[in-house]
């Protein structure tokens, strides 16, 4: 772990002539999120005077956002816009393309700074340590994620070939990922999917895609909202099985206890009764093109393959143990699949010159305040959202963990170590004499414009109104946020 470059000011700067100097890394709603409430917080009120400024390593800022979460998710443009007031304001400066560790060390960071705050998320998918997890045919939902979000460092092409496939997980990724391989390309359009998303999906001859959770319907980790989203898709069945609805003493008081949870167990319940009234039974199905299997009680042991692809995945039938918790039966069962994607949560990675937490792949801190080697806190080091406490939790969760953090960054201040070049320049003369081509709000502004314009021109004279189409190459990306044309 570095230590600061510098020794404690004699008076804390706060000053309109010495502004206290804070580097945000990572403008997803974590980071914005506590730039925005440092801005508005009581210490600023009684007259602090901060500047901050946002780092991202991608040309654009909104982090999971906007690449993370699945286009046609309708929770999409409420948040985007709440973190566009807060950046649009102009009291936050946006540094895009700008990638920590690479362009710019702790040590850099320190040196202009008084205090560092990480909000890097994570964008790994978690392990899932079962035979044949290996297989071509095998990915993770959050690499696939990364693809339909037309994220910038991920290859354009996703190999979309089998007609079966498993998605294992019972959490609001597992859903979309499962909504996006199971819904028809055509009904994507009004997203801002980019095109090479929208011709890979399109050619996709998947009939039946299939979600696997290891307890039972009142354990499921997604929410209402997401789960209501499966029963908008065109053109697929949602089959639902009779052997996986078991509930337990637990089951009985989450139901009775959580209005999210009774809302869910309600939802599902009531297709399954749908479903055995209005069909038949040995083939649950309104003769869809493609179904979408929720299954639950399933614990998978083993992705079977041949010739080094993925042909099936195995899975050991779960029951309740009355807490809860689910225990195996000894009971097996293959399905016939020829992909799997393993979405059982995400995990954050190491930083450079940081403490890292290998076990919950977080940043090792207490409360925010980043730790070291010796389990004390590093000088004017933070960490917020889920670099900080792992990737669980919405929006309320991420606000809470900014607030705990900047409290703790302010009630630190008179004892954070003095930036030695603390002139707002300074930090873009380093960047420039790096030549790191860094983006700006401003560049971000005539990004979107850009977008927008590619997907009014799709819509002309097309049967869909195109509101806008995700650049994709990074290369593109910059060049249209710094004002230069892009070259086709």
């Amino acid at each position: 772990m570095s230590t600061a470059v510098s020794s404690h000011p004699s008076v804390a700067p706060g000053t309109q002539d010495r502004p206290l100097r804070i580097a945000v890394i990572g403008s997803g709603p974590a980071g914005v999120y506590a730039a925005d409430m440092l801005t508005k917080s009581e210490a600023v009120r009684d007259g602090l005077v901060v500047s901050i400024d946002l780092f991202d390593r991608y040309p654009a800022p909104y982090g999971l956002i906007r690449y993370g979460v699945a286009p046609d998710h309708p929770r999409i443009k409420g948040i985007v816009n709440a973190l566009y007031k807060v950046l649009d304001r102009g009291d936050i400066r946006f540094f895009g393309n700008v990638d920590y560790g690479t362009d710019l060390s702790l040590e850099d960071l320190q040196k202009h700074y008084d205090a560092v705050i990480f909000a890097t998320g994570a964008i790994k998918d978690a392990d899932l340590n079962i035979p044949g997890i290996e297989l071509d045919g095998s990915y993770g939902g959050a690499d696939f994620v990364s693809w339909y979000d037309g994220h910038p460092d991920v290859s354009r092409e996703w190999p979309l070939t089998a007609k079966e496939i498993a998605v294992i997980g019972n959490g609001n990724v597992a859903l979309d990922v499962a909504r996006v391989l199971s819904k028809h390309a055509d009904d994507l359009l009004v997203t801002e999917i980019p095109d090479n998303v929208y011709a890979g999906l399109k050619s996709s001859p998947v009939t039946d895609v299939h979600i696997f959770g290891r307890r039972g319907p009142a354990q499921v980790k997604f929410t209402p909202m997401e789960l209501r989203e499966l029963s908008h898709s065109k053109d697929v069945d949602i089959v639902l099985y009779e052997e996986d609805f078991d509930f337990d003493e637990a089951s009985d008081a989450a139901v009775k206890s959580n209005n999210q949870v009774k809302t869910m167990v309600n939802t599902l319940t009531n297709w399954l009764a749908e479903q055995d009234d209005s069909e038949d039974a040995a083939d649950p199905s309104t003769g869809a093109s493609r179904r979408l299997h929720l299954h639950f009680l399933h614990n998978p042991v083993e992705i079977t393959g041949a010739d080094g692809k993925v042909t099936g995945i195995k899975f050991e039938r779960t029951e309740l143990d009355g807490t809860g918790n689910a225990r195996g039966t000894g009971e097996f069962i293959d399905y016939p699949v020829q992909a799997v994607y393993r979405s059982v949560g995400y995990f954050g990675s190491a930083l450079p010159d940081v403490e890292f937490d290998h076990q919950r792949g977080v940043v090792t801190n207490d409360g925010g305040r980043v730790l070291g080697a010796d389990g004390t806190h590093v000088p004017g080091i933070y960490a917020t959202g889920w670099i900080k406490r792992g990737p669980v939790g919405l929006i309320g969760s991420t606000k809470g963990d900014a607030l705990e953090t900047i409290t703790h960054l302010l009630s630190d201040r008179e004892e954070l170590p003095l930036a030695v070049e603390a002139a707002p320049e300074s930090v873009v003369e380093l960047l420039d004499s790096r030549g790191v081509e860094f983006t700006t709000w401003e560049g971000w502004l005539e990004l979107d414009a850009h977008e927008k314009a590619l997907g009014a021109a799709a819509s002309e004279g097309g049967p869909v109104q195109r509101e806008r189409i995700k650049v994709v190459p990074r290369e593109d990306m910059v060049a249209v946020s710094r004002g230069a044309s892009v070259v086709s």
